[in-house]
Order: structure tokens, then C-alpha cells, then sequence
């Protein structure tokens, strides 16, 4: 067989030929593609909307607006509310091929032409990809899911649809409500198409406003969490605590204290207002561990019935900007970050700043002197807070200190949990045996009481005062050391109160006292 010499071979065709051929065969595709979409017409999707506009697809106007994804349930009930005014017949539609699309606009989804799908450049072909009957832009059901509206309660809300409405004006409109969570960024989007851009927008304020009227979050306990997905923020409903006064076992006047700056305030806001007076306020509880601070909140956020409240705590205090104006729109509301010493230790101990504390006071600040807001703070390190906190009114105006409880105290707290049994020893014997403990303390000594007047064969139970002494000098022994630091008991390893408890916390090197921070703080 003869051999060809690489001689006799053409030389290699120019780069810049390659190029243009490319170029021209890509310019040939992309006629071909656009001529089988004007041969198609437009989809069913798109006559659906244009019919009731009454114009072209080109003429559409969008409005959109962007939510967080948690706020899904407020949008669904916002339109709800604006088609009942309306007395719109709410048909919700939708396409299966939206889901196939979840980073584009409504209008983008509903301009695609039938039965083709984008054209696709690849290392060996350019072509347009026919998507088939699941691709085809068909009129068909809307999409939906749940969302939660309570602590134990969902509704339905639409996370691909459109719904075909007028605008105030009486103008045609289509309503669309899209979730993007799903597969992209946790927004979710209200979008209104309509020939005329006033139409459309006249109609996303009145959404807006009646979102507002119906807010599914006013009056309710909510956290703020994180979610793993895409790493958004979330917003959970939490029971309302039920918890009676004579539960909360404070020191004479303590709670009565509490009460009036919290709840008096609220009842003569109207008043104060007028007088020219502040209602947002602070209110900073502190302690050792187990005192009784978060048990105060609980009470608190059982009393204001009428007021939403926010919880936020350890890692969820991040989302400060996002629950301050919440609270503010929902007032009258509490903002409860709990553990705030975990993020408000003072700057001269951090060597470059703080910027999650930058974010608090930011928030505190920025809810407004008139708003009927509370913030309220619990900590047990008092000793090493910003003093930026304390330094100005509305960040914190009342700091109760939650002590360990005296005799009179204690002997409360033991009947509160023990109320319902039936005990057979002497309290006061039980109650100079528990000098220096906290209320979570007795709870624990209680519960154990309970268990070893079973393990005895007592059924029910019956709290003796050998029980209480046994339990008793099993806390009180040195292998329990660290049980009674973490219930706040005094003589813990964590007690700064006691010889050989934690020292004090110091301030970096190099770093001194600044009694007067920038911007006020």
C-alpha cells in the first residue's frame, strides 16, 4: 500500500476561517430556530395572559417584587384578600414547564415558544433542542405546597401560578406568584402583569397594604432559625407559654417592677406619646445561671397576649436586622435575645471589634424612639456587656439582677414544684439545706426526690424528708461539682461569686478603656 507524504496533504485550514464558519453556521441556527417560532405562535400560556390584557406580549409590563422566602405565606394571603375585594374569580393556572425554568421571570417563562427550548451550543453541535410534550408552555394546574400559619397550623399556598384580576382601576391585570426557593435563592417573588405600568403597580401597593392588614405573623411567639437550605434564614411559630405569676418566684416587688416597665408601659402608650415620651425600651436581666431569667421572659411573653414576640437565641441572634424590622412592623412586640453576653462582650476584649454587636446596637437603634418595641435581654455575665448597651436610653433602661433565692424564696420554690404531690417532711429543714442554690436547682432536687420515692416503691410518689436528705447529700457531694455549676448552685467551678471560681475577665493587651465609643455607642 503506498504511503501519502504529509507533502501532498492540504496545509491546515486558517484559524480565523474556522472562526467565521463557526460563526456562520451558529447565525444559521439561531434564523432557523426563530423561523420555526414564528411558524409556531405563541403558546397557550401566553394567550392566556394577552387575552385577558388585551394586548401583545411585547407590550407587557411586569412589576415584581421579591420577599423573603418566610414571608411566602403572607404574599399568598395578601392576594387572597386582594381578589376577594375584588370579587375576582380565582383561577389559579400554571404550566409544567415553569418548573423547568426557575431562574427566569414570569414574562420570560411565558414568552417561550411552544415546544422548543433554548439552543444549545456543544463541542461537536449547535442545535435547538425540541423539548417535547412535558416542555410544552399548555395551560394547566397551578403548583402548590403548604406554609405554616401557627404553632400547629398549615394552609395551601401557590408556588408556581397565575391568576387573571383587575387593578383599582378596573384595568386587567395577571397576578403571579412564583417560589424560587426551590431551586434557586430563598426569595420568594409576587409578580403583576398588566398593558400599563400604573395598573400594575396600583395593584402591588394594594397587595402590599393588605399583606400588612393580614399578617400572619402579628400576635404570634416566633424564632428565627437557620435553614440548611441554601443557608436562608427561617421563621418558626412557638406555643405561647401559659405561666400563672404566683409561678414566677422573684423577690418582693421584683416582678411588679418588671411588669410596669414592660406591660405598663404598652397600656399608656397613646398617653405618653402625646406627652412627647419614648416607647421603646430595654430591658436587661441578669444573674447567675439558673436564677430564673428565661423563666421571666416565659412569663412575659404569656402576658402580652396581644404583642408578638421574637425570640432569638445563640446562633439565631445573627438575624437581629431581620427580627427588629419585623417587630417593628408588627408592634406592640418584644424582641427577646437571650444569652446576649455569647455576643455583646465588650469590644476591648475582642482586638477587632465585634461586628455581630455592631448589628445589635444597630437594630436597637434603628426601631425608633416611638415605636412600642421592647427589647429584652438575658445574660449571666453582666460584668463583661458592652457598656454601649446600657448607655442610652431604649438600648436598656431597666436592669433587674435575678439573685439567687433567699429562705422565703426557696421555700416557695419548692411548693411550686411540688405542688400536685404529696410530701411528708419538713420544708424548713429542706430549705437550710439549699442555701446558695438556684430555682433550676430545686427543680432538680424535686425530680430526684420524685425518683427515689419510687425506686422505695411508693406509688404515687411521696417526698420524705429521708428522700430530700438522701438527694441532698448526693448534690452537695464533690462528684457533683460541675452538676451544681450548671445548675447555678454557689461554690461551682463557673462561680465567680466564690473563692476559686472563675477570675474576672480581662482586656486584651494593649487595649484600654474607652468609656465613650464612636457613633454614640
Amino acid at each position: 500500500m503506498d504511503r501519502v507524504s504529509t507533502s501532498d496533504l492540504p496545509p491546515p485550514p486558517d484559524a480565523e476561517d474556522l472562526r467565521a464558519l463557526a460563526r456562520g453556521l451558529r447565525l444559521l441556527v439561531e434564523i432557523g430556530a426563530r423561523t420555526l417560532t414564528e411558524d409556531a405562535g405563541p403558546s397557550e400560556l401566553a394567550l392566556r395572559v394577552t387575552g385577558h390584557l388585551g394586548c401583545e406580549l411585547s407590550a407587557v409590563v411586569p412589576v415584581t417584587e421579591r420577599f423573603p422566602s418566610w414571608e411566602h405565606v403572607n404574599i399568598q394571603r395578601g392576594v387572597d384578600a386582594y381578589l376577594a375585594a375584588g370579587q375576582n374569580e380565582a383561577e389559579w393556572f400554571g404550566s409544567s414547564a415553569a418548573s423547568q425554568r426557575p431562574h427566569e421571570d414570569m414574562l420570560s417563562i411565558i414568552s417561550m415558544p411552544p415546544n422548543f427550548g433554548p439552543i444549545r451550543v456543544g463541542p461537536s453541535s449547535v442545535r435547538a433542542v425540541r423539548v417535547g410534550a412535558a416542555g410544552d408552555l399548555r395551560v394547566g394546574a397551578a403548583s402548590y405546597g403548604t406554609a405554616a400559619v401557627g404553632p400547629e397550623e398549615n394552609t395551601e399556598v401557590v408556588i408556581f401560578g397565575l391568576v387573571t384580576a383587575t387593578a383599582p382601576d378596573g384595568a386587567p391585570v395577571v397576578i403571579g406568584i412564583r417560589d424560587e426557593s426551590r431551586f434557586g435563592p430563598p426569595f420568594c417573588t409576587l409578580e403583576i402583569l398588566a398593558a400599563d405600568q400604573a395598573a400594575a403597580t396600583a395593584t402591588r401597593d394594594e397587595i402590599d397594604r393588605l399583606m400588612r392588614v393580614h399578617d400572619v405573623f402579628r400576635g404570634q411567639v416566633l424564632s428565627f432559625t437557620a435553614s440548611e437550605h441554601h443557608g436562608n434564614e427561617l421563621v418558626t411559630f412557638l406555643p405561647r407559654p401559659a405561666i400563672a405569676a404566683h409561678d414566677v418566684v422573684l423577690p418582693a416587688g421584683m416582678l411588679e417592677n418588671i411588669e410596669r416597665h414592660i406591660i405598663g408601659t404598652a397600656e399608656w402608650s397613646r398617653e405618653l406619646l402625646a406627652a412627647g415620651q419614648h416607647l421603646k425600651r430595654g430591658l436587661l436581666l441578669h444573674g447567675p445561671p439558673g436564677t430564673g431569667k428565661t423563666h421571666t421572659i416565659r412569663y412575659l411573653t404569656g402576658s402580652l397576649t396581644g404583642s408578638t414576640v421574637i425570640l432569638l437565641t445563640g446562633r439565631s441572634i445573627r438575624f437581629i436586622d431581620q427580627a427588629a424590622a419585623l417587630a417593628r412592623r408588627l408592634q406592640p412586640s418584644m424582641v427577646v435575645l437571650e444569652d446576649v453576653d455569647l455576643v455583646a462582650t465588650d469590644r476591648d476584649f475582642a482586638p477587632d471589634g465585634n461586628p455581630l454587636l455592631f448589628s445589635l446596637l444597630d437594630a436597637m437603634d434603628g426601631v425608633g424612639a416611638d415605636a412600642d418595641v421592647t427589647f429584652a435581654l438575658t445574660t449571666n455575665r453582666a460584668d463583661i456587656l458592652e457598656i454601649a448597651l446600657a448607655d442610652r436610653p431604649g438600648r436598656v433602661d431597666l436592669a433587674i439582677e435575678i439573685p439567687r433565692p433567699d429562705a422565703s424564696c426557696r421555700e416557695r420554690l419548692l411548693r411550686v414544684y411540688a405542688r400536685g404531690l404529696t410530701v411528708d417532711a419538713d420544708l424548713g429543714q429542706v430549705v437550710a439545706g439549699t442555701e446558695g442554690v438556684t430555682a433550676s436547682f430545686i427543680k432538680e432536687l424535686i425530680r430526684r426526690t420524685v425518683l427515689v420515692s419510687l425506686r422505695a416503691g411508693d406509688h404515687p410518689p411521696v417526698l420524705r424528708g429521708t428522700h430530700f436528705a438522701g438527694v441532698l447529700a448526693e448534690m452537695n457531694s464533690e462528684h457533683h461539682v460541675l452538676t451544681r455549676a450548671l445548675l447555678g448552685a454557689a461554690g461551682g467551678p463557673l462561680d465567680d461569686d466564690e473563692p476559686g471560681g472563675r477570675p474576672p475577665l480581662r482586656p486584651l493587651p494593649g487595649h484600654r478603656p474607652r468609656p465613650v465609643h464612636p457613633r454614640g455607642r
